[in-house]
């Protein structure tokens, strides 16, 4: 009984429970609800407020550009108006200035009807004065004007050649002037020895017991030695040398090297004596190369096949009136890039064709033709570049010159030879030599004076042009030429240039 009532109660308690829970959930969401109306309610007038905020700024901003724009509109009128007002005066000007030019066209029309009248009138009168003319003159009109274009051209032929003749000497002057000052100054930045090539090279030797191994047994050795290498050798009293004679510079450095070998060797005798010779020959081709590397190297001449600078080693051994070639080729690239220097010239291409110049003369004994021929074949044939070609191939007048670069050849060639003491020759001989060369010139009727200029390379003979005519000059020059040649011993050849000049003299008072 006890235990239904509990049950019964606890039933009870659970429902009341369930009823009171029902009750306060649905208080709660009475209370939610509330409190979500009252936040949008909230969040509606937030909005209202901040749409009426943008609103408001949106129309002050509109209120401001329409108040920047009526202010540029209003600009912009002004300024069109004051073009307007511009327009309007410029065209008012501009009709001004019509209007006064009408009037000077019509003025300028006026005049020219009275300047015609008077060139009638003057025409009229000149005519009546060329006739009164020609009746007192008894000349006619074309007669009388070509009298007097023959006076006015005669008068001012004579004035046209006095001033050409004096612009001539001045400008002359000037170049002479620095032409002497160009070449001057490459002389004496060059400053280089000229020394000569002998005919016989001193072989030292340690001691004289050697001399008797060098001529051997009823001088066998020598003998053999003189038939291989073709020098003459020359044993006398002089301590610690022997001296090698020959004319030809390669036999003398065969000998040359062919001896040190044996004396350094000490076994000297016919069978090594043919030995050394063969191999101072084959040790010949790397002395070549050598003083070929050597020559480019000092001229700074970059770029040449390997062949040429070859061929260019062999002038080493070759000499022209006892002046080393090389040498003389290595000098007059100094020259002329000195030369090119003051003038302005390419450089490269002078200095390279000085140096090449006489090429040829390293082959000339072996092909037929000249040796200025023969270097351009050999430059030609291994891709030298056209413009050194003929800056070397003008340098004994054989081709013209084509460039400033060939003349600058020239003009070294006769420094480089032409100075006193470069070439065998002694100073008094050739001091002689150009006495004797102006004394020849000299020696002709008409000739006023005569000068030996380039180192005796040319005569300038000075007539006299009353005495001597053109065609006398001309033949002259040939006789003069023909005298030398009979008369003098020179290398090379000279030039006879004969002047025969002109002078007419006025005087200003």
């Amino acid at each position: 009984m006890s235990l239904k009532i509990v049950l019964l109660l606890v039933s009870l308690a659970a429902s009341a429970g369930i009823a009171f829970g029902y009750f306060l959930r649905w208080v709660i969401s009475l209370g939610k609800k509330g409190s979500m109306e009252l936040d949008i309610k909230q969040m509606m007038l937030e909005a209202r407020d901040e749409a009426q905020k943008i609103t408001d700024e949106a129309e002050k901003k509109a209120e401001e550009v329409l108040r920047e724009a009526r202010v540029e509109i209003k600009e912009k009128e002004e300024k069109n108006k004051k073009t307007e007002e511009r327009l309007i005066k410029k065209e008012d000007f501009l009709d001004k200035r019509q209007i006064d030019i009408d009037k000077e066209v019509e003025n300028i029309k006026q005049k020219l009807a009275e300047i015609k009248i008077i060139k009638d009138k003057t025409e009229a009168l000149v005519e009546e004065k060329a006739k009164e003319l020609e009746n007192i003159g008894k000349l006619s009109k074309e007669e009388a004007r070509k009298e007097i274009m023959e006076i006015v051209e005669r008068e001012s032929e004579e004035d046209l050649l006095s001033r050409m003749h004096k612009l001539e000497v001045l400008s002359n002057e000037k170049i002479e002037e620095k032409a002497k000052d160009i070449l001057a100054t490459t002389i004496q930045r060059l400053a280089s020895a000229v020394p000569s090539e002998i005919m016989t090279t001193t072989v030292t030797i340690p001691s004289d017991e050697v001399k008797g191994k060098i001529i051997g047994k009823e001088g066998r050795n020598i003998k053999a030695f003189e038939r291989e290498t073709g020098v003459e050798v020359i044993v006398d009293d002089t301590p610690g040398s022997i001296t090698l004679s020959s004319f030809d510079p390669v036999r003398r450095q065969v000998a040359r090297v062919a001896l040190e070998n044996l004396i350094a060797d000490g076994r000297i005798q016919p069978a090594k004596i043919e030995e050394a010779v063969e191999k101072s020959k084959q040790n010949i081709s790397a002395i070549i190369k050598e003083k070929g590397e050597q020559a480019v190297y000092e001229c700074s001449v970059y770029n040449l096949d390997p062949r040429i600078v070859a061929i260019l080693g062999r002038l080493h051994f070759r000499t022209s009136y006892g002046q080393n070639v090389l040498q003389h080729s290595v000098e007059m690239s100094h020259i002329a890039r000195m030369i090119a220097e003051e003038l302005g010239a390419n450089i490269t291409v002078a200095k390279t064709a000085a140096l090449l110049h006489d090429i040829g003369k390293a082959m000339d004994h072996e092909v037929i033709g000249t040796h200025v021929e023969i270097g351009r074949r050999i430059l030609q044939k291994f891709g030298v570049s056209e413009e050194i070609v003929k800056g070397m191939q003008a340098h004994h007048g054989e081709y013209p010159f084509e460039t400033i670069e060939s003349i600058i050849v020239q003009i070294a060639d006769a420094v480089s030879g032409g100075r006193p003491g470069a070439r065998r020759d002694t100073v008094e001989n050739y001091l002689k030599r150009l006495k004797e060369l102006e004394a020849i010139a000299n020696e002709f009727p008409g000739v006023e004076k005569s000068f030996a200029l380039q180192a005796g390379r040319e005569i300038r003979v000075f007539v006299t042009p009353t005495a001597i005519s053109d065609i006398e000059a001309k033949k002259m020059a040939r006789e003069i030429a023909i005298k030398i040649e009979s008369e003098l011993k020179y290398p090379g050849e000279i030039k006879v240039t004969i002047i025969r000049e002109t002078r007419i003299t006025e005087f200003a008072r």
